[in-house]
């Protein structure tokens, strides 16, 4: 029973050694997370501060910046496991990576494929912050890219996170890419407007619209034959932003309501014509029998 226990109490004994042995390496590594978490934030600032000077596009800016964070993260980590274990060599981390890769991969491999998503998305600039844009069903202002998803801010005021594969591997809609942006409005005018007169009417009207652009040039086009109406087709030109689209869309549905009045064109209402027929005369079971009787 006493060798039984000598034997636990060295072992305590040894276990405390080893316990005390690390404290020092323990310490130093949790030291130098600290220090890597608190240095992070200013080297950002230091190399958004160079970016900004050495490179014109904002998206390459971004792209460093965090590019930089995630390797200063790296860093310091590896740094803190070679001071907790000191057995532990770049050939055993190599061995450990190559080893790992596979499990690591499955995984990770959403975050990995978003990962390499975002920094295709950066350097490519199919799209720059601000930018109004249409990612699948979802529409608003690009307020980040990072490199794991992009965020943009709904017209409504929601912010919506999307993973860079998703927008990475779907169509996207930049609606802010030029200066300018065109709107077509339809307007329906009665049967009785004179086409030529209409056209001018309207071609005046528009040119006095705060709001739309002289250039590119106003398009008035007759379009169709509606059913209680024939069909224009107003097409002009505005800043791209949705904000002013909107506002100036409002602009010249009431500047072309007050031309029609003022020129006396009428857009008519929905019109349905209903016939009501003797139903006695116009029976078509009673034309059969008639016609089966004659021929009998």
């Amino acid at each position: 029973m006493s060798e039984i226990i000598t034997t636990i109490q060295q072992s305590l004994l040894k276990l405390i050694g080893q316990t005390i042995e690390i404290i020092p390496a323990l310490l130093t590594a949790i030291v130098i997370l600290v220090i890597t978490r608190y240095s992070v934030p200013v080297i950002r600032r230091l190399v958004s501060a160079a970016a900004e000077r050495v490179l014109k596009s904002v998206s390459l800016q971004s792209l460093l910046v965090q590019v930089t964070s995630v390797a200063i993260w790296v860093v310091g980590v590896l740094f803190a496991s070679i001071i907790l274990f000191p057995d532990l060599g770049l050939g055993d981390l190599i061995g450990f990576l190559g080893l790992g890769s596979v499990a690591v991969g499955f995984a990770f491999q959403d975050i990995f494929k978003n990962f390499l998503a975002g920094i295709l998305l950066l350097i490519n600039e199919p799209f720059r912050l601000n930018d109004q844009i249409i990612v699948d069903e979802y529409e608003g202002t690009v307020e980040a890219i990072n490199v794991r998803s992009t965020e943009i801010r709904k017209y409504t005021g929601e912010r919506v996170v999307i993973p860079n594969a998703v927008v990475f591997t779907n169509s996207v809609q930049v609606l802010t890419d030029r200066n300018c942006r065109r709107t077509d409005l339809e307007i329906g005018l009665d049967y009785n407007t004179p086409l030529a007169r209409a056209l001018q009417v309207l071609q005046t009207a528009m040119a006095d619209v705060e709001g739309v652009l002289s250039t590119p040039s106003i398009e008035v086009d007759v379009v169709g034959f509606g059913d209680s109406s024939i069909n224009f087709i107003v097409r002009y030109w505005t800043r791209p932003q949705m904000l002013h689209v909107r506002q100036v869309r409002t602009k010249v549905m009431l500047t072309l309501k007050q031309a029609c009045d003022e020129a006396d064109f009428n857009i008519p209402y929905p019109i349905r014509t209903l016939y009501f027929f003797d139903q006695q005369k116009y029976n078509d079971q009673s034309a059969i029998e008639a016609s089966a009787n004659s021929t009998q």
